[in-house]
């Protein structure tokens, strides 16, 4: 009997075709021929100083040979410990506790149950959890739950919780979503337990961009009303809005934050849920029923923390932020020359996040534009993973100018190839 592999976000039937890659460096995948590929996203939003990074490297392996996994309940280990002084580093000084996961789905799981824990523990029935239109969380149920409704999910309705939604503040617009975060926070009788948002860029959800003055504005908001605020920086955290976390741009500290993908560098799975001593507090008693009930077996890996504290280290000993820089600096160039071509829409950009849409008639992340894009695009030794119709670089910050320029020609070609159809 042969076993064949069940690929993520791939509809097999289609029958295209799935490279398979060797090894990786930097800003490059190589398949077994030699061919080079460019990684433009990213792996998924993941990498953050390249491929096989060689500290993260050399801390999985001298951790592997020392200590591999162990149990985290009611048992601890130096990485772990590491770590949580590292991030102290990082984090506001509000957030003072963090609960180790393994991805970021798991991680939003982690910060509802934190926040519906929080007001049950206190004696207050608040149940209702506050999102944001066209948001993406994960693909786990509550994390589903929190996330827009539609294609993604509509499969396992039955099994997803009841949220309001608020709308996306789109520029010009932005009031509207205030306002309904306002109404549904000053009903009294029905207090809201929580907003959680992707601070400054929708993800999945097409990477829409929003200020950060909004930003502020809603978590002004929680904070009149006592709602408690969940920052998913899953995606925006470790630089790629061009500060370390996007909710620095804001000057917002959450209640609650999400962390993964680039905490280790994106190397290895490792998540965080960060929380104020308030939510810890609410869960902290001689009263066995009220302890935070989630944990998995892999819970604070020691190899996982071992490549998140060398993932640290090189924020601290690299010069991390001036390659940032150089990729928002570059981007702007490039969204220069892309403004005046009539088949690009909605350019925009935050950090080191550059977005825009094809005008296909039809757009959405089921446009039938999105596989030939992704086809064009695998073609020509490019890693680009288009949400349907609407075309986004999220390159690791190692990539260097001749590699970006590669990406930006490709780019062309593809306004040049699909606009004149």
């Amino acid at each position: 009997m042969s076993i064949n592999i069940w690929h993520p976000f791939t509809q097999h039937g289609l029958g295209e075709p799935i490279p398979e890659i060797a090894r990786a460096e930097g800003a490059a995948l190589y398949r077994a021929d030699g061919t080079r590929i460019i990684d433009a996203i990213s792996s998924w939003w993941v990498q953050t100083h390249g491929h096989c990074h060689p500290a993260i490297v050399g801390a999985i392996q001298e951790q592997s040979a020392r200590l591999d996994q162990m149990i985290f309940a009611g048992w601890t280990h130096e990485p772990a410990r590491k770590l949580a002084d590292g991030l102290s580093e990082f984090l506001p000084d509000s957030l003072q506790h963090i609960f180790f996961s393994d991805s970021g789905s798991t991680a939003v799981e982690v910060a509802l149950k934190m926040a519906l824990g929080y007001w049950h523990n206190r004696g207050e029935a608040r149940q209702k959890i506050l999102v944001m239109e066209h948001s993406y969380h994960g693909d786990t149920i509550g994390a589903m739950s929190v996330g827009a409704r539609g294609v993604f999910n509509q499969a396992y309705a039955p099994l997803l919780f009841d949220v309001g939604t608020i709308a996306f503040p789109e520029a010009g617009a932005e009031q509207r979503a205030l306002d309904q975060l306002e109404a549904y926070c000053s009903d009294k009788d029905h207090r809201p337990a929580a907003l959680i948002v992707e601070p400054l860029v929708l993800g999945a959800g097409g990477m829409k961009i929003y200020s950060s003055f909004i930003l502020k504005q809603m978590a002004d908001i929680c904070r009149k009303h006592d709602v408690l605020f969940i920052a998913d920086e899953v995606m925006t955290g470790w630089g790629r809005t061009g500060t370390v976390f996007a909710c620095e741009q804001a000057s917002v500290e959450p209640d609650i934050m999400c962390m993964a993908k680039g905490l280790t560098g994106g190397i290895i799975p490792l998540a965080v849920t960060a929380a104020t001593d308030a939510i810890y507090q609410a869960h902290y008693s001689q009263d066995r029923a009220q302890m935070f009930f989630h944990s998995s077996s892999f819970t604070a890996n020691p190899i996982a923390c071992a490549a998140a504290n060398a993932n640290l280290a090189i924020w601290r000993d690299e010069p991390v932020q001036q390659r940032i820089d150089a990729i928002i600096a570059s981007h702007r160039a490039f969204s220069d020359r892309l403004a005046d071509r009539s088949a690009v829409s909605g350019l925009r950009q935050c950090g080191t996040i550059l977005a825009f849409e094809f005008d296909d008639g039809a757009g959405g992340y089921m446009s039938s534009l999105g596989p030939e894009l992704l086809r064009f695009f695998r073609d020509r030794n490019i890693l680009l993973r288009p949400l349907g119709n609407t075309v986004y670089i999220m390159p690791p910050y190692c990539i260097d100018g001749e590699d970006l320029n590669s990406v930006y020609g490709v780019i062309e070609q593809a306004v040049d190839h699909f606009g004149n159809r």
